[in-house]
């Protein structure tokens, strides 16, 4: 199937099927800056019980010292995160049909307005934000990719402008829309282009979807450039990431991978993966995680050249959002390794996740030891969750944030020494 792509986004007259009249008029509209004649937008409440009984638990999160931790906003399905390049806001993407700003007006690193993002437009699955050094805000949906070139100057207000990069129904063909791992995570790579993951809807993809899959880069990660032309596939061979990141070192990229569920507590692991040139394969579905073998594979022979995960994470625990750290806040061991979010497992025996970790990466670009950096969200003695860490970004000061899209909140992390 073609996937066609559309017109240099701020020339984009509307394109692509027809979704819904309502859905048209809104991105249609903005596309041509005209006005939609929405005139509210939804704010979120920052203070009250929520906000008290939230705070009150973070008291159960356990770091390394030095490092302290505290509420940062109320954003109701928090998902993953994308800072503006000045610093402005942080847009907040939903697995629902909302994107929220987060402004932090006087610079006390709590926020102080959370807000609808472009209530005319109907989001589907708004999960991936992320911006290009020129700050132009991308959001990558179930099935479509819009662009906002001025989203950091004009959140404030119902009307924005806004443009496909690619139209409603073809980032993947029409029929394989699923209610399954349609989570987009989408960056803007060191070449300038745009990377997003697709993860496919299966456990496992039966054998007759393999052809069609890499073709389209679904259970993959394809690039673009930012008006949507010269879309390739870059990776092959992804069950479900929902996190990568760039090194700034040597722009290599890595990505986080969710694993084959059903085949026991503690098999197969979860990923942490490093790509080192285009159109590698990280072997699913003929592996369902490391170099554990799928059932439904096994009489089939894996494609050559696979590429194992640099770093094996414990099984079901649900590695999501990671980001590279640039910073100075932090000490000098964290300086220039992965924190990545795991979202904690759902369908093991004893539970396993719902915390945020640390990877190490070596001079020569290689994975150092992991290990558990923040932790707490999950109840040891119930099994309970009170939270469930999706993603994690910088702030401009070097401190962390984490979404939580169980509590519906962002915390941030810093450390005083």
């Amino acid at each position: 199937m073609k996937m066609r792509g559309p017109l240099t986004a701020l020339a984009l007259v509307m394109a692509g099927p027809a979704v819904g009249q309502a859905q048209m008029d809104g991105l249609e509209r903005l596309s041509q800056f005209q006005t939609t004649g929405v005139t509210e937008m939804r704010e979120v409440d920052q203070t009250g019980s929520r906000a008290d009984s939230l705070r009150a638990n973070l008291d159960l999160i356990r770091m390394p010292d030095g490092f302290h931790i505290d509420l940062y906003a109320l954003v109701p399905d928090a998902r993953h995160m994308a800072v503006a390049p000045q610093g402005t806001v942080t847009f907040v993407g939903t697995r629902k049909t909302e994107v929220w700003s987060v402004v932090d007006r006087d610079r006390d690193r709590i926020a102080d307005q959370v807000m609808e993002f472009a209530p005319a437009i109907s989001f589907d699955v708004p999960n991936g934000p992320c911006f290009s050094n020129d700050g132009f805000l991308f959001i990558a949906e179930r099935n479509r990719v819009l662009v906002f070139p001025a989203a950091e100057f004009f959140f404030e207000g119902p009307d924005v402008a806004a443009f496909n990069v690619i139209p409603q129904g073809e980032l993947i063909p029409v029929e394989e829309e699923s209610f399954n791992h349609t989570a987009r995570v989408c960056d803007i790579g060191p070449d300038g282009k745009l990377y997003i993951s697709l993860g496919q809807p299966y456990n496992v993809h039966p054998p007759e979807k393999v052809a069609l899959y890499d073709e389209v880069g679904i259970g993959g990660m394809i690039r673009l450039n930012t008006d949507g032309t010269e879309r390739e596939v870059y990776t092959y061979g992804i069950r479900n990431s929902v996190g990568h990141d760039f090194n700034p070192a040597n722009d290599e990229l890595w990505f986080t991978d969710n694993q084959v569920d059903g085949m026991g507590d503690l098999i197969p692991p979860g990923e942490l993966n490093r790509q080192t040139a285009m159109g590698q394969h990280f072997g699913f579905p003929w592996y369902g995680g490391g170099d554990t073998r799928t059932n439904e594979y096994l009489d089939s022979e894996p494609p050559e050249g696979v590429i194992f995960p640099e770093v094996d994470m414990d099984a079901h625990a649900a590695d999501l959002g990671m980001h590279f750290y640039t910073g100075t806040m932090l000490p000098e061991y964290y300086r220039g390794g992965i924190f990545n979010a795991q979202h904690g497992s759902w369908n093991r025996t004893t539970p396993i996740g719902a915390r945020v970790m640390f990877t190490e990466v070596l001079d020569d670009g290689s994975a150092g030891e992991t290990m558990v950096f923040a932790e707490g969200w999950l109840d040891d003695e119930t099994g309970e969750y009170w939270g469930r860490p999706v993603d994690v970004v910088q702030l401009r000061d070097g401190s962390l944030l984490v979404s939580d899209d169980f509590a519906g909140a962002i915390y941030r992390i810093w450390y005083e020494g």
